[in-house]
């Protein structure tokens, strides 16, 4: 029997056997939607102790990873700027995902097993990527690499692994703060990481290394770079970030020690201690946001859109 379409139905195709279901596709599209949505939820809760751990991090102090927290709102803004562009477009998923997804939830395994929460955190930007090739597909994946990729900017990096950069960052603070303000007439004299003045020893520490400010520069000169309208502009501010983040960093010292001859040395009890921190990174944004020159022009548009 062939079925017979009534006035004003569309038509229908019919094969012997065969009696075809209008709702097949929607019935389809509503347990990929139902499968991805419960693997999300699946990932959310596996990487929950990991974004606490990460949070944790981020609020310690103004001297560790501060500002890790601003990344994640910045890469989200990143993502749907550049997303915007494929409105109306259907993705078109890509299995290739599974070969960076997998590999992501072994290392999350393996540190599961070390509780380190580094390594889970480290595959974070592993799965994102994967996650994106299965969901939105190699085209929308390549349009949001980099600001995927700029998560790595809100990682903590393991004391253990800049040990040696904190040590050269203080001996060059030292120096170079005995040296300016030896020149002003103040007697100074170095020893090491401490500064001997008359008010009496001050230590430059690990937390006044400018480590942070270096870590926090970076990650912003990346950001700029990536904003910039042109590759020279591109490469002066890359170049440019550390030795402005030093360079800051030096002035803040130098700052302190003429701010404790002048008050005592319990002024660094106060909360001026931490806000020279802050002040030593706003120094040094300014300078690295006019290297980088305006935004290249669709950034702009797409902003004020």
């Amino acid at each position: 029997m062939t079925p017979v379409a009534s006035p004003g139905s569309p038509p229908v195709v019919a094969t012997a056997g065969h009696i075809p279901l209008r709702g097949h596709g929607v019935l389809s599209a509503r347990w990929r939607a139902a499968a991805v949505g419960l693997l999300v939820a699946e990932l959310v809760v596996l990487y929950a102790p990991t974004a606490q751990f990460l949070w944790q991090r981020w609020t310690m102090s103004v001297w560790h990873n501060a500002h890790g927290a601003l990344v994640p709102p910045v890469v989200a803004f990143l993502v749907y700027r550049e997303l915007k562009d494929f409105t109306g477009a259907p993705p078109r998923a890509s299995a290739w995902g599974f070969l960076l997804l997998v590999p992501a939830l072994l290392l999350h395994a393996i540190d599961t097993g070390m509780h380190t929460q580094l390594l889970s955190a480290a595959s974070i930007l592993v799965a994102l990527p994967g996650l994106s090739l299965l969901l939105l597909g190699p085209e929308r994946t390549r349009a949001i690499l980099f600001p995927l990729l700029f998560l790595a900017a809100a990682l903590p990096i393991p004391l253990g692994m800049t040990e040696g950069i904190h040590m050269q960052l203080r001996l060059l603070a030292t120096g170079a703060t005995s040296a300016v303000v030896a020149l002003m007439g103040i007697p100074i004299f170095a020893e090491g990481t401490t500064l001997h003045v008359v008010a009496g020893a001050l230590e430059v520490s690990d937390a006044c290394s400018g480590f942070s400010t270096l870590y926090a520069a970076g990650a912003v000169a990346c950001l700029t770079a990536y904003s910039a309208p042109t590759w020279p502009r591109r490469l002066i501010v890359l170049a440019c970030a550390a030795p402005l983040a030093i360079a800051a960093n030096i002035l803040r010292v130098i700052s302190l020690v003429l701010l404790v001859l002048w008050q005592g040395a319990d002024v660094l009890e106060t909360f001026l201690h931490p806000l020279s921190g802050m002040m030593t990174f706003a120094l040094a944004l300014p300078v690295i946001f006019w290297l980088g020159g305006p935004p290249r022009q669709p950034f702009v548009q797409e902003a004020r859109g």
